[in-house]
């Protein structure tokens, strides 16, 4: 089975070589994900290691197969990974290498972000190399079809985005493209709780899950606007994926869109350019929380290869070749992320990518997303219910009190983190 879900592509010829070996499981399999994985490849190969690839179609597989094959004794060298909770239980029971030496050497602690450097530290050792940084809250713009609509800029706040939305729907356009699947509602309403709670509320909602916030007026009002925006989506929304809702906004027939800042591929192959075509902005408002998440590289530990339990030199060169600034730059511009580094510079990256990289020195805009702050059974369940509230006609009132109950009940030592 674990054959059948993976295709392992070989990147160096057949005859043996001589350097480090890492066999690297992941999900870099759109054409941009793929051209990035190929840039860090190369990076690794220039350093003297060879790169054997195992690519998964699917995020969940991916991390499946990583499990089943550590259980098995026969760990893969590296993996795409999430900063998750997931990822935290993983590194707690010791299933990765730690990588302190290299991040002290690196200088993590002075060019990463804080709360980037807090989602892969874990009882005060480092165990991922943070790869890219994804914000999954952009809000995106088609230039043709607010021309249509006779507006001139984007709204830099949510009275002047309900107002652009009247004026959309009134010039028979699509206000809102919203793929309605439930993690594409719960990334919506996370859109709003930052852009209207501000950070205080999105902390105190997700990371603390305060129980004085969450049965506040201020969550109150933020489900209002959420399921407000419900009437400006098109009668196609319910089950669209992501990239099909691209599509609209690409075609001009869509005006606004909340979405990753992975959305940036499907404008790209369009052959369309920010600021010409399409528009983005990571808030409202300059002060909007930018809320970061991205991809790491852990290496899992192996008892037949790695008996005293340090990295071996695959892992650890790897490590290094990651995070350089020149692999950082090459595997952002081919993947549409940004660099995780706040000390190189990105002026040859997209116009959007500027923004975002700008943005993450602001240390005080910066949240992580819910999936570094909540656990996985929380997740789901807050998925389900935002999900449930933008479908169907449930009162306010009630919204909030399951949000509440799932929200509270969180016993997790790393409520605090990131």
């Amino acid at each position: 089975m674990l054959r059948a879900c993976v295709f392992a592509t070989a990147l160096l010829p057949a005859v043996a070589q001589a350097g480090p070996q890492a066999d690297v499981v992941h999900w870099w399999t759109s054409p941009g994900e793929t051209a990035a994985m190929h840039a860090l490849a190369d990076a690794y190969r220039a350093a003297g290691g060879q790169w054997r690839d195992l690519a998964v179609v699917a995020s969940e597989q991916a991390r499946a197969i990583v499990l089943a094959r550590i259980e098995a004794g026969n760990p893969p060298m590296a993996a795409q990974f999430n900063p998750s909770q997931p990822f935290r239980q993983l590194a707690r029971q010791g299933r990765f290498n730690a990588l302190d030496d290299i991040a002290a050497q690196g200088r993590w602690a002075e060019t990463l972000p804080a709360v980037l450097l807090d989602a892969v530290r874990v009882d005060g050792h480092i165990y991922a190399v943070p790869i890219s940084i994804h914000m999954p809250a952009w809000l995106w713009s088609s230039k043709a079809a607010l021309a249509k609509a006779g507006l001139k800029q984007e709204p830099r706040s949510m009275d002047e985005l309900f107002a652009a939305l009247d004026k959309l729907q009134a010039a028979g356009l699509i206000p809102l493209a919203h793929g309605g699947q439930p993690w594409q509602d719960l990334n919506l309403f996370s859109a709003v709780l930052a852009n209207q709670g501000g950070r205080a509320l999105y902390l105190a909602v997700f990371r603390d899950g305060d129980a004085a916030a969450l049965q506040g007026e201020a969550l109150r009002e933020v489900l209002v606007t959420y399921k407000k925006l419900r009437r400006y989506a098109d009668a196609a929304s319910p089950g669209r994926n992501w990239n099909d809702t691209t599509a609209l906004l690409i075609s001009g027939r869509a005006g606004f869109s909340f979405m990753g800042d992975w959305a940036k591929g499907e404008f790209a192959q369009a052959g369309q350019q920010p600021g010409r075509d399409y528009g983005c902005t990571p808030g409202l408002s300059p002060r909007s929380p930018y809320i970061v998440d991205g991809d790491v590289l852990v290496f899992p530990k192996s008892n037949d290869k790695d008996k005293d339990g340090t990295a071996l030199p695959a892992q650890r060169l790897l490590a290094r070749v990651a995070i350089a600034p020149a692999t950082q730059l090459a595997f952002s511009a081919r993947k549409g992320s940004v660099p995780v580094r706040t000390d190189i510079d990105t002026r040859t990256l997209d116009a959007c990518a500027q923004i975002g990289a700008a943005a993450l020195r602001d240390a005080g805009r910066l949240v992580g997303n819910t999936e570094m702050l909540l656990a996985p059974e929380q997740l789901t369940a807050l998925e389900r219910a935002v999900s449930d509230y933008w479908n169907r006609d449930i009162p306010v009132q009630t919204a909030q009190q399951t949000l509440a109950r799932i929200l509270q009940n969180n016993d997790s030592p790393d409520r605090r983190q990131p």
